[in-house]
């Protein structure tokens, strides 16, 4: 009787090709977990109302973000070294090369919260050397972004209508903006510590700028071609994005410039933080209801959950920390309870959106290859998994 070869186990999940092939259709727009999960700790970190135990919970969401980020690095590494043509496909898909932005957001946020309350679990010399890290790959990597993404929108991206996620590039250097201010005291005094924060400043101009010139764009598109596809109006909160975060920069410097500049800049950005907030967190509510109308209105159509829906964290966590600025620079309640309710909505808005995406990842779901119907080539989309 013949003797029959024992049958060669399965490969278990663990192998270095399974794991390989499991992140082959994983892009850039993952990074936005991290990024809301990081807002989640800096904003109540930062919230102008005594919670008790909200610090201790904040640094355990922080050190989430922290995890996911690594996580995420890692598996983004084996994506470009197994999956390179598909990574090549990202890039010149103008749907998805967008989302390169959110690696330098994701950065800078987790480094920001390392300073806030990071510090509180690891000391402050750990804090600051990994946030030192972790904002000048962020920043180096954001302006490239900035540059990069639209010259591939010039030169190789068609598209047909403008869409929220471009502006994901190009809002990159206003995170660092915003960000940058944390390391000045860590810094030697003089021409180091006023070099970081012109530098700041410049790219609050720089991300500040494009913006203006892509906004008109998004609500033009809106106006003459309808409402977004399902899966795509919640990117329509991507706009509070620029308008939170701008407006958190400007009340950083105002916090910053006494005993950086001389004392007429240092007065002048006090008097910016306020002149220039206040009117763009009152148009950053217009968009919110504008932006909430939409995503009701989609939600009515059966809009059902896709990896969007992280839009609703961290531009909303940037209009949190910008009323938190504004509440401390004009000592007005309404900007403290402002803040306090934006918070609760965008800790609502992240329990939703992680349970979701927990839940496609054990399904298998949001790492499954697009259909056919997905394959097809379409203007001003983004893909969702």
């Amino acid at each position: 009787m013949a003797t029959l070869a024992p049958s060669r186990p399965a490969p278990l999940a663990t192998t270095p090709g399974v794991r390989a092939a499991a992140v082959r259709h994983l892009g850039p727009n993952w990074y936005a977990c991290v990024m809301g999960t990081a807002i989640v700790a800096t904003a109540g970190a930062t919230l102008p109302v005594a919670v008790p135990g909200l610090r201790v919970a904040c640094a355990a969401v922080w050190a989430l973000s922290l995890a996911l980020l690594l996580a995420l690095l890692t598996a983004r590494a084996l994506h470009w070294v197994h999956h390179r043509d598909r990574a090549r496909e990202h890039l010149m898909d103008p749907a998805v090369a967008p989302f390169y932005g959110c690696l330098s957001m994701a950065l800078l946020a987790v480094g920001g919260g390392t300073m806030l309350v990071g510090k509180d679990w690891i000391g402050l010399p750990a804090a600051v050397a990994i946030d030192t890290v972790l904002f000048t790959a962020g920043t180096v990597i954001g302006l490239a972004a900035a540059v990069a993404i639209p010259y591939l929108m010039v030169v190789r991206h068609r598209v047909e209508g403008a869409s929220p996620v471009w502006l994901l590039p190009v809002v990159a250097p206003m995170v660092s903006a915003a960000l940058g201010p944390l390391l000045l005291p860590h810094l030697p005094g003089g021409q180091a510590q006023q070099t970081l924060l012109i530098a700041c400043y410049a790219m609050f101009g720089i991300s500040l700028l494009a913006t203006l010139v892509m906004l008109p764009l998004i609500f033009g598109r809106l106006v003459t071609g309808g409402p977004l596809p399902l899966a795509l109006t919640p990117t329509l909160f991507l706009v509070l994005g620029p308008l939170g975060q701008s407006t958190t920069a400007a009340n950083k410097f105002a916090d910053a410039a006494p005993g950086v500049l001389p004392a007429p800049y240092a007065l002048g950005f006090a008097a910016f933080a306020v002149l220039y907030g206040v009117p763009v967190m009152g148009f950053a509510l217009l968009w919110l209801a504008l932006a909430g109308a939409m995503v009701l209105r989609a939600r009515r159509q059966g809009m059902g959950f896709a990896m969007t829906w992280w839009a609703f964290t961290f531009p909303v966590g940037t209009c949190v920390t910008g009323a938190e600025g504004l509440a401390l620079h004009t000592g007005l309640d309404v900007f403290r309870w402002l803040a306090v309710g934006l918070y609760g909505f965008l800790v609502a808005a992240w329990l939703v959106a992680g349970c979701h995406t927990v839940r496609g990842l054990v399904s298998g779901a949001l790492l499954a290859a697009p259909g056919p119907a997905r394959r097809a080539p379409r203007p001003v989309t983004a893909r969702t998994r």
